[in-house]
């Protein structure tokens, strides 16, 4: 969910180029018919919009032409700098990033367990879930939901006895099409580079994996200020009111 650009993209070439079946989901169709004339014996595809009510049952029926679903990978999400904190902004950000994730995780999450399917659901969260960002407080927040979200249904498979695994992926600035062209990020790393690690991470079906190690450690030193602290940092991004990349 989210393959027509960025890490969803590559994943799903990745996934492609050897030999297993995908079902490409996007609001923007182009990119996955041109990845479908590329490998046509292992690719379905379907405009999904996360952000619809009618997005599950889209799901649903692209499972079926997919023939069936092991691996449910969510990667859509959007994000900005908005720190005039317009408010049609934040609500956007909320709206996929936070309402599109629990309606297609849940819609996910029902089909594996009704199926009886032994499954994972993997998807990308980031780094900016690990605290509140000033210049990003839609975005850190709605990824903050999201790693919580997934602890959440963790619980309820152990409950119910569900057999689906979870796998929380949280990179940290990754180069795709929605970041600003010229603009240097901290640590910013190139598609090449962290699909390795996310294929890794979910054929292992790692619970958390933080991409990469330098991630890891601010990560691991952003839990341990207190808040207090924590609100004095300024942050600092990039420029004002940007476009972000779907994979911090």
């Amino acid at each position: 969910m989210g393959a027509s650009s960025g890490i969803g993209y590559a994943v799903a070439e990745a996934l492609a180029s050897r030999g297993v079946r995908v079902g490409l989901a996007a609001r923007h169709t182009e990119p996955m018919h041109r990845l479908q004339q590329k490998y046509p014996e292992f690719v379905e595809y379907m405009d999904i919009d996360v952000t619809k009510p009618q997005a599950p049952d889209r799901l649903k029926l692209l499972i079926e032409r997919t023939g069936g679903m092991d691996i449910y990978f969510h990667v859509a999400g959007i994000g900005y700098e908005n720190v005039e904190l317009n408010p049609e902004r934040e609500v956007q950000i909320i709206e996929t990033n936070a309402s599109g994730f629990a309606r297609m995780l849940c819609a996910a999450y029902r089909w594996l367990r009704d199926n009886g399917v032994r499954g994972q659901i993997a998807a990308i969260t980031s780094v900016a879930g690990t605290n509140g960002i000033g210049r990003l407080s839609a975005y850190s927040s709605s990824k903050k939901f999201a790693q919580t979200y997934m602890v959440a249904l963790e619980q309820l498979a152990h409950a119910e006895h569900a057999q689906i695994s979870f796998t929380d992926i949280r990179p940290g600035w990754v180069r795709t099409p929605l970041l600003v062209p010229g603009l240097n990020y901290p640590m910013e790393m190139t598609t090449e580079e962290v699909l390795p690690q996310i294929l890794r991470a979910i054929v292992r079906r790692e619970r958390v994996a933080v991409i990469d190690g330098r991630w890891r450690a601010l990560a691991a030193l952003w839990r341990l200020l207190p808040d207090c602290l924590w609100v004095r940092i300024p942050v600092k991004i990039s420029t004002p009111d940007v476009a972000l990349s779907t994979s911090l």
